[in-house]
C-alpha cells in the first residue's frame, strides 16, 4: 500500500469549503439572479447530485466532502500522475463502507475529448492559478459540455480584484508561481467572471475564505 499524499492546505481549508458546499448541495438554497442576500429560492438539483472535481490533487477533498455529503456522487478527475495517490485515499474511504466517490478519470482541460457524462455541479480548488490563462479560457469555453442545465460551479483559490492583490502574501505567492511556470499566476476576478458569463454562468456568490482565498459560486437555474 502506498503512503497517501498529504496537503496541509487541503487539511486547513476543507471544513470552511464544506460549510459553503453544504449550503448549496444539501439545503438547495440558491440566490436568484439579481436577488439580495436575504432573498433565496429553494430549487432542488436532480438526485443524486453528481459533482465533477477538476484537479482532485491528493484526493483529500474528495473523501472529506464525500463523507459529509452522503447524497452526493463525487467524480474525481486529474492527470494520471496523481491517480495512485487519489486511489489510496479512496481505498481507505471505501473500507469504511462509503461508496459515493468514483475512481479518478484522466482529465486535461486541453484534451480534445471531455467526459460524455453530465454533472449537476463542478468543483475545483487551487487550479486556475496553476493553469495557463489560455487553459482557463478553454476550461470556460467547454465547461457546459459536462454540466446539466441547472448547475453550480464552485471555484476555490486566490483572486485579484481591480488588478490588485488582496494581500502581500498573495503577491509573494504570485511571484513564486511565476518562478515555477511563467504562465501561472493569480487570476483577476473580473476576467474570470467575464469568462463565466460567456459560458452562460452567472455569479451567485463570492465567499471570503481563510488565508486570503475566495470561493466563487456560479450557476444557471434557467430551464
Amino acid at each position: 500500500m502506498i503512503e497517501k499524499p498529504f496537503s496541509q492546505a487541503c487539511q486547513n481549508n476543507r471544513q470552511p469549503i464544506l460549510e459553503i458546499l453544504q449550503s448549496y448541495l444539501t439545503v438547495q438554497s440558491y440566490l436568484t439572479e439579481g436577488a439580495t442576500k436575504s432573498h433565496y429560492v429553494h430549487e432542488s438539483l436532480s438526485r443524486p447530485v453528481r459533482v465533477f472535481e477538476m484537479g482532485s490533487g491528493t484526493g483529500q477533498h474528495a473523501v472529506y466532502f464525500g463523507e459529509h455529503l452522503p447524497e452526493v456522487l463525487w467524480q474525481c478527475a486529474d492527470l494520471p500522475v496523481h491517480h495512485e495517490g487519489i486511489n489510496a485515499w479512496i481505498d481507505e474511504y471505501t473500507e469504511k463502507g462509503f461508496k459515493n466517490i468514483t475512481r479518478p478519470i484522466a482529465f486535461d482541460v486541453n484534451q480534445s475529448v471531455w467526459p460524455q457524462q453530465k454533472f449537476n455541479a463542478l468543483f475545483t480548488a487551487n487550479t486556475l492559478h496553476i493553469m495557463s490563462w489560455q487553459s482557463v479560457e478553454v476550461f470556460f469555453s467547454r465547461i457546459r459540455e459536462i454540466l446539466d442545465t441547472n448547475c453550480r460551479v464552485f471555484i476555490y483559490g486566490p483572486f485579484n480584484y481591480n488588478g490588485q492583490f488582496t494581500s502581500e502574501s498573495n503577491a509573494q505567492f504570485d511571484l513564486w508561481l511565476k518562478s515555477q511556470n511563467p504562465h501561472s499566476g493569480i487570476r483577476d476576478f473580473e476576467a474570470v467572471a467575464d469568462l463565466a458569463k460567456t459560458a452562460r454562468l452567472h455569479l451567485l456568490a463570492d465567499h471570503e475564505m481563510p488565508a486570503n482565498n475566495r470561493l466563487l459560486v456560479f450557476g444557471n437555474t434557467q430551464r
